[in-house]
Parts: C-alpha cells; structure tokens; sequence
C-alpha cells in the first residue's frame, strides 16, 4: 500500500554547515535539500540531487533540523517548489520560530510562499542554457528583504545581467546577489566589472566551496 504522502516529502539530505550565499553567507544553517529539478542549467553544481533520497514526514523533518541548535534554516534543491508540498514545510518552519530561506531557481512562482520566508531567486543569463525558463513575474512578488542571484559565466552574461537588472529596476524591489560561476569567470574580473559600472550588487562567492569543495553535506 503506497503510504499517504500529504506531508511528505522526498528529501535528499539535511546537514549543518556555513551558509556559503545570500546575506546570510556564513552563518551556521541547517540545510534541508529536496530532490529533483526541472532545469538543467550548464553549470549546475548539485545535480546529484536530481534524483534519489527518501520521503520524509514534515515531523521529522522538523526533529533533524531542531538537533543541530541553529536558528536559521535554509530549504533549497534541486529546485524544491518542484514538490508543492514544500509550501506547508515552509509554513511549519515559521511557525516554529525559525529564520527561514528559500533558493529557488526561477522558473516557478513563488506567490503562494509564505511571506516570512526569505526568498533567494535565480534569474538565469543565457550562459545557463536555461534563460528562456526564467519567470519574471516572480520579480513583481518579492520584497525588499527578498533576493535575486545572478550567476554569470562570461561577459555576454554579466552585460545580460545588468540590462534586466536596469530594466526591471531590480535595485527598487529587492537585494541582489551576483557571483561568478566557479573555475569558469575569474571572481577578481567580475569584481573589476561590478566596480567599474557601480553595479548596486552584492558581489559573492560561494564559501563553501572554498572550505570543503563541491560535495554533499556541505
């Protein structure tokens, strides 16, 4: 008999690290990873969690992400709106008083999230073979407590980049977060370029990857 599933989810890992992005880059995270995506962006660093991992109860859920004494929670995939039972562990993280963040890659919307929930949106240049994916309207939802990723591969991405952050007065409405793509766009030139044009951006590189390189659990 299939198992009821109304607050499941498949999950492929929760672990307790640095937050390596965001404005809340490094800060002690318990992060919750759900399994699959529907893009396949050319850079991708985490598609071993397109598939695999096991379905969870919200419940204990909630008891591996309390263990680890943090405050802040960070829900991310894969792209985790993929599985819509998301929303209602989302729901149940503010309730219990934590600081939640959502990364989500930008082709689902994010409307119906709760408001509480920081939501990290990618916006995908065309250098991640996945622009035509990107949902603009998700930009009219967010707040100013909300932010938007770029990850730029090249300068073809970077100038795409700052068009639809002028074009859509992103500076307005919300954070932005832009980093290079690892060992493809030098951090130093992006820098260079961000400073030269007065980009209002945060610029970021991903800190995990510099502590404990690119792998699970961390």
């Amino acid at each position: 008999m299939i198992p009821n599933r109304d607050k499941q989810l498949k999950i492929f890992e929760i672990f307790h690290s640095l937050q390596g992005e965001s404005n809340l880059s490094g800060l002690p995270t318990v992060f919750v990873r759900l399994t699959g995506c529907p893009l396949r962006c050319t850079w991708c660093d985490t598609e071993y969690a397109f598939f695999g991992g096991n379905w969870m109860h919200y419940d204990d859920i909630l008891t591996e992400v309390k263990s680890h004494g943090t405050p802040y929670v960070c829900v991310t995939g894969g792209e985790p709106l993929a599985q819509k039972r998301v929303l209602g562990l989302l729901d149940l993280l503010v309730n219990e008083g934590f600081t939640v963040s959502l990364e989500t890659a930008g082709s689902i919307s994010v409307e119906a999230v709760n408001p509480a929930v920081l939501k990290v949106v990618d916006l995908k240049p065309p250098g991640s073979g996945e622009v035509e994916k990107n949902l603009y309207d998700n930009l009219t939802i967010l707040n100013h407590d909300d932010q938007v990723k770029f990850v730029v591969a090249d300068e073809a991405d970077y100038v795409w980049s700052k068009t639809i952050i002028g074009e859509h007065k992103l500076s307005e409405r919300c954070q932005i977060l832009m980093s290079p793509v690892a060992d493809i766009l030098s951090p130093k030139v992006l820098a260079e370029w961000i400073l030269h044009d007065q980009l209002p951006v945060r610029f970021q590189i991903q800190l995990h990857k510099h502590l404990w390189g690119n792998q699970p659990g961390t």
